[in-house]
């Protein structure tokens, strides 16, 4: 049997294996692609992490795919970002951070940054730092801001970490945020600037203290 056959006859059965009911399989089978890279596996790596239930075996999939040459494996990611399927969005997205192939920032747009589903959201907020060209974090930052009071604790705290990311740049339009006429903006706002001030706080006691100050009706101790 030639090299060539034995290459192809692995891809075939890795690809088989993705489609087991078996998560443990799967698991096994994101493996093997990844350990040994075949340009000609990753459109179907790409379609199971729209669909795999199982978030070990997407971890996988993800790994297997950041193997692959960008040039490959972002090109149908950026495809899975336009899908009408929440997790394929997310989970393209969340490959995409991890490849960090600046390419991919022109599809990190603000309806990306919007989307309706938090855990998309999320996950375009962590590929938005990864990938925003130097120059651009301002705007980033801005777009960010309009998210500020959104969801519950997971999603208000994976926003604070993204903002807090982009630096000093956030300050402006995290401050403007804390006189927003909305309390959940402006408790974020705060949570969000607590944090910024003294990482080592936490983001339970940054909360709390930013219930107690938009409560008391203050912006804080310096009057902002």
């Amino acid at each position: 049997m030639t090299m060539a056959r034995q290459d192809t006859d692995t891809a075939v059965r890795a690809l088989q294996g993705l489609e087991d009911s078996r998560s443990s399989v799967r698991l096994r089978a994101a493996l093997a692609v990844g350990t040994n890279p075949d340009a000609r596996c990753v459109g179907r790596l790409v379609e199971r992490c729209g669909v795999e239930p199982d978030f070990s075996v997407r971890e996988m999939l993800t790994w297997a795919l950041t193997r692959h040459s960008p040039s490959v494996t972002v090109p149908p990611l950026l495809d899975a970002v336009r899908s009408s399927r929440a997790q394929a969005r997310s989970q393209a997205l969340h490959t995409l951070s991890k490849i960090g192939d600046r390419r991919a920032w022109p599809a990190i747009t603000r309806a990306v940054l919007t989307d309706a589903d938090d855990e998309v959201a999320r996950s375009a907020w962590r590929a938005a730092v990864v990938l925003v060209p130097e120059g651009e974090e301002p705007e980033l930052a801005g777009a960010l801001a309009t998210q500020l009071g959104r969801g519950e604790r997971e999603t208000r705290l994976s926003l604070s970490r993204a903002l807090i990311a982009l630096g000093e740049t956030i300050l402006p339009v995290v401050r403007a945020a804390m006189t927003d006429p909305d309390p959940r903006v402006r408790r974020h706002a705060l949570a969000t600037e607590r944090l910024w001030d003294d990482p080592d706080a936490g983001f339970e006691f940054a909360v709390e203290e930013a219930k107690r100050v938009v409560a008391l009706g203050g912006m804080g101790e310096e009057g902002r």
